[in-house]
């Protein structure tokens, strides 16, 4: 699993440290610990799961502590158990105390999104189907939480916008129809973009297929209806993508897997994600 660059976690992490620290610093750890004392620390997990974003964790000891060592104990993408200590570090306690609520904040919340983005790959083990996270991120985050669904196990849809097409059901409306908007979408795309529509019903499902587009998305589709689009798509010389989405839960995701698709998109990877517990204790 390649770690995260800097470039894209230090804008978060200043504005999450500038958000806690405010116009005056850490107030109690200015009363409370005398300037100059050291300490020492580990970011442990309180229960079992999946490692995510502990590149974090240098970087953000390191913008209030410069001097300090952080050493990681863990990689992104291992399975840990509860109480397995991911990070350790030693350095000024006031700064060290400053940096913990924004370190435990981000990590915590990576590596929730990477658990449960591997119950749902593990769920759909054999089937051949991938599970893929949406745009349905929490906003400045995005990049993070892309992240830890690889390191969960998953693949990522679009970044954004402006990275590949997806016409949804407000475009075909607007545009007149899946076929026209299938049609408008290929005339004005680079040769290096691809093109994805998304239809509820297998009639729009039909119209998709002859304009052949790169992917197909079965919006809210019932168990039967995915099995027909797949064996529809099965006869055709090149078959699109097929992707399923809407309704998706760890309960329902496995049959939906059986029933041939390529890739299962769940928005609850990253929107409904519990942050895992980890801590920092000084030793």
């Amino acid at each position: 699993m390649n770690a995260l660059p800097d470039l894209l976690i230090e804008p978060v992490v200043r504005l999450a440290l500038h958000e806690d620290l405010g116009r005056a610093g850490d107030l109690t750890a200015a009363a409370c610990v005398p300037a100059g004392t050291r300490m020492r620390a580990v970011v442990a997990a309180r229960r079992a799961g999946v490692v995510a974003g502990l590149a974090i964790a240098p970087l953000t000891v390191r913008l209030l502590a410069p001097q300090a060592t952080v050493e990681l104990l863990a990689t992104d993408g291992d399975a840990v158990a509860a109480g397995a200590p991911l990070v350790r570090m030693e350095g000024d306690a006031r700064a060290l105390l400053a940096a913990e609520r924004t370190l435990l904040n981000l990590v915590g919340r990576l590596c929730g999104v990477a658990t449960l983005t591997r119950a749902y790959v593990e769920a759909v083990a054999g089937t051949g189907a991938r599970i893929a996270d949406t745009r349905k991120t929490t906003p400045g985050l995005r990049a993070l939480e892309k992240h830890a669904v690889r390191c969960g196990g998953g693949v990522n849809h679009r970044f954004g916008l402006d990275d590949a097409i997806l016409i949804k059901d407000n475009h075909i409306a607007v545009c007149g129809g899946v076929a026209a908007a299938i049609r408008a979408a290929r005339a004005s795309a680079g040769h290096l973009v691809r093109v994805e529509v998304e239809v509820d019903t297998l009639d729009q499902f039909d119209l998709a297929l002859v304009e052949r587009p790169d992917v197909i998305m079965l919006d809210n589709f019932e168990l039967p209806q995915l099995r027909e689009a797949v064996v529809r798509a099965g006869r055709e010389p090149v078959r699109p993508v097929l992707e399923a989405s809407g309704g998706v839960s760890l309960e329902t995701v496995r049959a939906i897997a059986e029933t041939g698709v390529d890739v299962i998109s769940v928005g609850a990877l990253t929107h409904s994600a519990p942050a895992l517990d980890v801590g920092l204790d000084v030793i």
